[in-house]
């Protein structure tokens, strides 16, 4: 008799811990998924903004013809800003693709911020309504994309915080659940918000 029930207690334990073990397993699941999707979030700003690049530089050809190392620096920055958010949006969990995107986002933000410098030299420019349309839809998707990215960041944070926590640490380890990367600006030069005056 002592013997079933202590079977029974042991059984009781064991499915105690399995549906805990099932619960931290599919809490991090979960996060992971929101992680992807706020990723995706990004992802559809960012090609927005890669869009509006491509017109934001026609139309200040006209005007910057003797700058065409500063337009052909911003095309360049933006061909590897979209590789890299392709590679990043392939694998939205990877802490190499995310750095990566990082960084060329970082020499993207860079390159914009001299072309505007460079474009506070021409009068005309700044006055042109379809260049102050333009940069009016580049800095409205700007923001987007600094809340979207903040929001994958603090999914990323919930994410580590439970992956890293004691007991979940140990279901987290055992089903390969990474740690993942905050998507971060990686240069200083980017950090400065796209200044725009007209």
């Amino acid at each position: 008799m002592l013997i079933i029930v202590l079977l029974s207690v042991v059984g009781v334990l064991l499915l105690i811990a399995a549906l805990w073990a099932v619960s931290v397993y599919n809490g991090l699941v979960a996060l992971r998924n929101q992680i992807k999707n706020a990723f995706a979030q990004i992802d559809v700003q960012l090609q927005r903004r890669y869009d509006l690049i491509p017109n934001l530089v026609e139309t200040a050809k006209g005007f910057l013809k003797h700058e065409r190392e500063t337009l052909q620096a911003v095309t360049e920055a933006r061909n590897a800003a979209m590789s890299a958010a392709k590679a990043a949006s392939a694998n939205p969990t990877s802490a190499s693709a995310i750095a990566g995107l990082g960084v060329a986002e970082g020499a993207l933000s860079g390159a914009l911020s001299r072309m505007m410098l460079v474009a506070e030299a021409y009068p005309d420019l700044k006055s042109d309504r379809h260049m102050a349309q333009l940069m009016e839809e580049l800095a409205s998707t700007e923001n987007k994309v600094a809340f979207a990215r903040q929001a994958y960041n603090d999914t990323v944070m919930v994410y580590n915080t439970k992956r890293e926590s004691f007991p979940a640490v140990m279901i987290a380890g055992t089903f390969g659940f990474e740690a993942m990367k905050q998507l971060e600006i990686e240069t200083p030069e980017a950090r400065k918000n796209v200044k725009v005056q007209f």
